[in-house]
């Protein structure tokens, strides 16, 4: 029987598991961490405070329901009623973006004098679905050559504005309002430190994953938490067989399949057909002592909150449950974006911050305990853009941590007509709950380098029509230079994000190498 060893237990090395030891295969995965799921867990992130954030990741688009239906998962997604809102910084007026009701969201454009925008939304909107429906029923599939994903588009003009031109350019082509704009442009910059316009194209690259997934671009909130998610992964790896050790930190690999890692300061070493690294590349190469990659950069601060209430808005025309139930942007205009870009690529922190904010609690309640329910009490989760590893060292972490954390919330406090202190929740001990991680403490807790959050640079969800597709791996998109060794994490051709889809294409190639 083929053994196959994992490194690495998060979501995409627990999909792979499960497909691997359904297809009876001896599955062995090695988790560092003291349980699975990787960055996407639930926590009690505040002592004494009943409520089960999503610590890291937090929402869902790209997780393919054909992984869900093949692997039997019992995983609820909600939908969130209202996409975004976004005020006017400076001004008591925002606009609010609802899916249920377009009248209402024309009106909200007009409000903020951007009525000329709202066909523009539309129409904007609409290629980005014509992507989602081409593109997105691809990706558990061998890759498409470029040629092939642009004929599946079917439509030059989109294909040119959102895969061939700087994402900024379609951006100030399509809107007039800077807020508008803005609103469009931040898909393109989570997790990537990049300008508008971006001649490497990896804002593009950013965009599209962020529009495309399960052919519609909603993204969705665990119902549970993230922690329901890979609960359920490694249920069904489990189920199927699969042996899942926690606590084994990997040391090294060799291109034979051989795998030493330390558990309870004791060296232990595995010998696999195949070895599947749900790891970084830069974090793989290491692992070989090839040191061939180069350690990616990771751009946001992550801060997790837990109120007694929502606060109340500066724009009382909106109900707060409204305004926090979807996407809530701050200080995110476009002039901001780039001038926050501009300052942060000069070494300093950007001020405003530019951020968004989720409130689960709102979409799923379950997460908090009923006394915590009963009460009014929200968690909100605010991921900052433009603050890029590069700002910070081991020497000044804990300095840059606490002046990330005040800049966000002082730019949260900017839109509030309260401060965000006065409804914060203490824990047992009597202190604030705030908790805030730089790129620096993602990559100390989660063993992602430069706290990225794809492993590295995103690539396209298809092939060049020069590249070589020769072997299983290549074809899949999960090929490393050594045969027996297969990527299966987010920094496969098409990973990034909470998906399974590297976890399932290594898993496709695996099989398909043994016929």
């Amino acid at each position: 029987m083929q053994r196959i060893i994992i490194v690495g237990g998060g979501h995409n090395g627990l999909t792979a598991a499960a497909y691997l030891a359904q297809a009876g295969l001896d599955v062995t995965v090695l988790e560092r961490l003291s349980q699975p799921g990787g960055a996407a867990v639930s926590a009690l992130a505040f002592e004494g405070v009943d409520a089960r954030l999503s610590r890291y990741s937090y929402l869902v688009s790209l997780l393919p329901q054909r992984i869900i239906r093949e692997l039997g998962l019992d995983i609820r997604l909600a939908r969130r009623r209202y996409s975004s809102y976004t005020p006017v910084p400076g001004e008591n007026i925002g606009l609010l973006v609802d899916n249920e009701d377009r009248t209402a969201t024309a009106d909200s454009f007009a409000a903020i004098g951007a009525a000329s925008d709202i066909e523009r939304w539309h129409d904007f909107y609409g290629g980005t679905g014509r992507l989602a429906r081409a593109l997105f029923p691809t990706v558990c599939d061998p890759l498409l050559t470029r040629s092939e994903a642009r004929a599946a588009v079917g439509d030059d003009g989109i294909w040119s504005s959102f895969i061939e031109r700087p994402i900024g350019e379609v951006v100030e082509q399509s809107f007039d309002s800077d807020l508008v704009r803005g609103v469009a442009l931040t898909d393109a910059l989570i997790g990537t430190f990049a300008p508008a316009h971006d001649d490497t194209l990896a804002a593009n690259r950013c965009f599209l994953y962020h529009v495309i997934g399960n052919e519609t671009g909603d993204w969705d909130v665990p119902v549970g938490g993230m922690g329901s998610v890979t609960g359920e992964l490694a249920r069904a790896a489990r189920l199927a067989g699969a042996t899942i050790i926690t606590g084994a930190e990997v040391i090294s690999i060799t291109p034979d399949g051989e795998v030493r890692y330390r558990s309870d300061d004791d060296e232990h070493v595995l010998h696999g057909d195949r070895v599947l690294a749900n790891v970084a590349p830069y974090v793989l190469s290491r692992m070989l002592g090839e040191n061939s990659v180069d350690r990616p950069e990771g751009a946001q601060v992550k801060v997790n909150l837990m109120l007694s209430r929502l606060p109340r808005l500066r724009d009382e025309s909106i109900d707060p449950r409204a305004a926090f139930g979807g996407t809530f942007h701050i200080n995110e205009l476009y002039s901001q974006l780039q001038t926050a870009f501009d300052t942060a690529n000069t070494g300093s922190v950007p001020d405003p911050m530019p951020a968004e904010i989720y409130c689960h609690s709102l979409t799923d309640p379950s997460i908090l305990s009923p006394e915590l329910q009963a009460s009014g009490a929200q968690t909100l989760t605010v991921f900052a853009l433009h603050t890029p590893d590069r700002l910070l060292t081991p020497e000044n972490n804990d300095e840059l941590r606490v002046k990330l954390q005040d800049a966000v919330l002082k730019s949260l406090d900017s839109v509030l007509a309260e401060p965000i202190e006065s409804v914060l929740l203490t824990n047992s001990d009597g202190w604030p709950c705030v908790e805030t991680k730089t790129t620096l403490d993602l990559e100390a807790a989660l063993g992602m380098p430069g706290g990225n959050i794809f492993h590295g640079p995103l690539a396209w969800p298809f092939a060049e029509d020069d590249a070589e597709l020769g072997s299983p791996g290549q074809r899949w998109g999960v090929a490393t230079d050594h045969e027996r060794i297969l990527l299966c994490g987010s920094g496969a051709q098409r990973g990034g994000a909470v998906s399974g889809i590297g976890g399932h294409n290594a898993a496709m190639a695996v099989l398909e190498t043994l016929g």
